[in-house]
């Protein structure tokens, strides 16, 4: 399931991002023609928006996120597996922070209209934000799961 949902967000944050690089090249296209296309600049903020968190929770996934791995990198064993459980819960903690309060932006902000295009909700901008925090929520889950049977693994065997 976890794989399956990496896949997903990724595939999701080629497309916005793809989205992202079109809108810019016929806003470029068009100012050089003289032309201004008003809803080319939205477009791409929010394209880039939904592509940048996407792609942050894919990278929690992989934790491919920038850390301090000083610790991490003396500590072996028992003590190696319990600070990783306890970065781990403390990323769980911040990713359901983002679901709840994302879910709140995303309800208040649901009705309002994007500017230059007055169809658009600004609610399919704001809803990328939950989404961003949930699936970084299941993957930490999926970490703090894997982490627990690695540490008692680790009490079974050799003990640091």
């Amino acid at each position: 399931m976890v794989k399956l949902l990496e896949k997903t967000q990724m595939t999701i944050g080629v497309i916005t991002l793809s989205i992202f690089f079109i809108a810019i090249i016929i806003q470029i296209v068009s100012r050089h023609m003289g032309v201004s296309i008003i809803w080319t600049e939205e477009v791409a903020n929010y394209s880039f928006i939904w592509s940048i968190f996407m792609g942050a929770s894919v990278m929690v996934n992989q934790k491919e996120h920038f850390s301090f791995d000083f610790l991490t990198l003396k500590l072996k064993g028992r003590k190696k597996a319990g600070l990783l459980l306890f970065i781990d819960t403390i990323v769980l903690v911040f990713a359901l922070a983002l679901l709840y309060y994302g879910i709140e932006a995303a309800s208040t902000f649901w009705n309002y209209n994007w500017v230059a295009l007055p169809e658009m909700k600004m609610g399919y901008v704001w809803i990328s934000l939950p989404i961003m925090g949930l699936t970084m929520a299941i993957y930490s889950f999926n970490h703090l799961a894997n982490g627990f049977k690695d540490l008692k693994a680790l009490k079974r065997g050799t003990s640091t």
